[in-house]
């Protein structure tokens, strides 16, 4: 099974998202751009898990949740990976309302420990973690500066949201790709 753990933000800020990307998808059509039905921020990507960790991972990912707070976000401006100039991954960034990402990283690293635990770890576990939406992906390194450019022109103040669960998502790949959420848990209220 091909996992990953995410947040997904409600509707009302993927449509935010969507009306200022809009003239992106049709200036920049040599790009392959994700649906908005698959916008998600990615907590840790486990890879390949075998089905047998499956019960164990559920466990581990649960205490993970209920050791953290939910966050207040929000989805900030675009961004490229590895960089703008050599671009294979657009992005959107997503930021915390308080301006301070601490809890969000925090929650990754528990999220990416207890999948460690379970036999599961995350293959970039190692890496920063930067939370976004991905919003496109080019076939090769492609200089997206000018679109960076034009999307913060285009976005306004975004609306905070909060997250208050996490999802074990299943990442079909094949003739019939798509996601499919296996469990999810709801992280702590905020005192």
């Amino acid at each position: 099974m091909r996992l990953f753990v995410a947040i997904s933000p409600p509707s009302n800020a993927l449509d935010e998202l969507a009306a200022a990307v809009a003239h992106a998808r049709r200036d920049w059509p040599g790009l392959r751009w994700v649906g908005q039905e698959r916008w998600h921020v990615t907590l840790a990507f486990l890879g390949e898990v075998d089905p047998a960790r499956l019960d164990e991972l559920t466990v581990r990912l649960e205490r993970a949740a209920a050791r953290h707070h939910a966050q207040r976000l929000r989805i900030g401006p675009g961004g490229a990976f590895p960089s703008p100039a050599r671009a294979r991954v657009l992005i959107a960034r997503v930021e915390s309302a308080d301006a301070d990402l601490s809890g969000l990283v925090a929650l990754a690293r528990s999220v990416a420990a207890g999948a460690r635990r379970a036999g599961a770890p995350p293959p970039g576990e190692g890496r920063r973690y930067r939370p976004h939406l991905t919003l496109a992906r080019a076939m090769q390194p492609t200089d997206l500066a000018a679109l960076l450019g034009s999307l913060s022109s285009r976005r306004g103040h975004a609306s905070t949201w909060p997250a208050t669960q996490i999802h074990l998502v299943e990442s079909r790949l094949g003739p019939d790709p798509g996601y499919r959420t296996l469990a999810s848990w709801p992280l702590r209220r905020t005192p």
